[in-house]
């Protein structure tokens, strides 16, 4: 399976972006998906995830209610809607597909993801 993230760029502080990732392969509407980021000197962290069916979300604090994950199983893709974005928020953006099948509580951690996208630049400028 290959995982293709899209939709980055610069955008204005209260700016809205849309990131996509597009699966190839594998069984992607069995497994659930989540967004990592990583900013200049950071570490990886985690933004949000979905459960396979879409039924159950998750989110950092610091995007909560600004951002919002979803999914088009048919479409074998996986969403990122980003409102209201801050500086902060600047860093690589990273898909990835959970090790497990049918996980309806995906989880926060990076090592339950074993698939990776190649990330997409997102920039805000202040």
């Amino acid at each position: 399976v290959q995982l293709q993230a899209s939709g980055g760029g610069l955008v204005q502080a209260g700016g809205s972006l849309r990131l996509s990732c597009a699966a190839s392969g594998g069984t992607f509407s069995s497994r659930a998906m989540g967004w990592f980021r990583q900013a200049p000197g950071k570490e990886r962290e985690f933004v949000a995830a979905i459960s396979w069916s879409g039924g159950n979300t998750y989110y950092a604090d610091s995007v909560k209610d600004r951002f919002t994950i979803s999914r088009d199983n048919a479409k074998n893709t996986v969403y990122l809607q980003m409102n209201s974005l801050k500086p902060d928020d600047t860093a690589v953006y990273y898909c990835g597909q959970d090790s497990s099948i049918y996980n309806y509580y995906p989880s926060r951690l990076m090592s339950r993801y074993d698939v990776w996208g190649q990330g997409t630049q997102v920039t805000v400028s202040s």
